[in-house]
């Protein structure tokens, strides 16, 4: 526990310095996440793409995205993936293969995400019992996040809580009552999380 409390006071201080520098404070709620940011995803190096071609599944493939961002499809060799969507990349196999298949139709599905695994992880550190970088999930919100910091420890300040945002260049606060939502079952600030976030329980004063 000193172990816990003697890394997160510190790293605590730092980032609640950052963000007063860089950031603005909100009483309102943030933005949620929406559908729009998670279909324009770019895909990354190490990402694994799957690519189907309906009725022809000798030219299916599933494989990473090399470090020069291109994958190989049969028939038509490399394709560039890296920088773009995959419907990006769906249409531009498709138009290729149209020279060899009928009417190709193509799709291309992302079935790991590598490459921004800690641009989208959530971040829980100060009071709790074991601060944490999770992966982001879909509907994931506040308390979801605290609960896998394995809860608040005994000299958490939980009505002073914080949620911390990247808003363009800087970065913007949302007041989290994590008192009421976990002592009242007060969800009003119960915020559903995005990519990045960092929620922050300091630790009350003695």
């Amino acid at each position: 526990m000193r172990l816990i409390r003697t890394f997160a006071v510190p790293f605590l201080a730092l980032l609640l310095t950052a963000c007063s520098s860089t950031g603005t404070r909100s009483a309102g709620a943030p933005p949620a996440p929406t559908e729009a940011a998670v279909t324009a995803y770019l895909i990354g190096v190490d990402d694994v793409v799957q690519v189907s071609v309906w009725r022809n599944p000798d030219l299916g493939i599933s494989v990473p995205v090399r470090p020069d961002g291109m994958i190989s499809v049969p028939l038509i060799g490399d394709v560039a993936a890296g920088g773009r969507t995959p419907a990006q990349v769906a249409q531009e196999i498709q138009d290729r293969l149209a020279i060899y298949v009928r009417d190709p139709q193509v799709a291309v599905i992302l079935t790991e995400l590598r490459s921004h695994e800690y641009l989208s992880r959530v971040r829980v550190t100060g009071a709790v019992r074991q601060p944490v970088s999770i992966p982001f999930r879909q509907g994931m919100t506040v308390l979801d996040a605290v609960l896998a910091a394995g809860g608040l420890t005994e000299f958490a300040a939980p009505d002073r809580s914080a949620l911390y945002r990247k808003i363009g260049d800087g970065s913007r606060s949302y007041a989290v009552r994590l008192d009421r939502i976990l002592d009242r079952g007060d969800l009003s600030t119960n915020f559903q999380v995005a990519p990045g976030d960092v929620i922050t329980v300091p630790e009350r004063v003695l």
